[in-house]
């Protein structure tokens, strides 16, 4: 018994329907979107607590207003830890400043500007049930991870290069 393939179809000059590709993944559950709308408001209420204040002009300390203590390294050593100026630049950055956000700290720049994007992407996902984040989970690897390392501890120099010229 022999089966026909599409190669025998067509050596016969038959054309075969090719089925279209499949569309992609399904719609997003309830609970999923559920989970998307909350994430999106937490991100979103930490975006609204950072525009809530007034960036400190040292480039650091704006942490605070939220009734937190000093840097303890900066207490201790004099000089900023590797996220000192973080929620500075998140709060010049929520402002509408970027630029002046990269200059205090450039992690807390980079960190708003992705905030404000998983925060829409998210309200997307969870209003139309969209798996447009979904495109994330291929790019979050060990690699990212280490480059995301890196671009702390570059920002942390850039810290430590200008600390003096800020609180000299």
């Amino acid at each position: 018994m022999h089966q026909s393939s599409d190669t025998d179809a067509r050596s016969a000059g038959q054309d075969q329907p090719v089925a279209p590709p499949a569309v992609g993944p399904a719609r997003l559950t309830i609970g999923q979107r559920l989970a998307c709308a909350v994430a999106a408001g937490a991100l979103l209420a930490g975006l609204a607590v950072a525009a809530s204040l007034v960036p400190d002009p040292d480039g650091h300390g704006t942490h605070e207003q939220l009734g937190l203590p000093a840097c303890g390294m900066v207490v201790a050593t004099g000089l900023p830890c590797p996220t000192c100026g973080v929620t500075t630049a998140c709060a010049t950055a929520a402002g509408g400043d970027l630029i002046g956000a990269a200059a205090i700290q450039p992690v807390g720049a980079i960190g708003s500007l992705v905030t404000a994007v998983l925060v829409w992407g998210l309200a997307w996902s969870a209003a139309t049930g969209s798996r447009v984040l979904s495109a994330l989970t291929g790019v979050l690897s060990p690699r990212l991870m280490w480059a995301g390392l890196g671009v702390l501890a570059g920002s942390w120099v850039y810290k430590l290069l200008t600390w003096n010229a800020t609180n000299g």
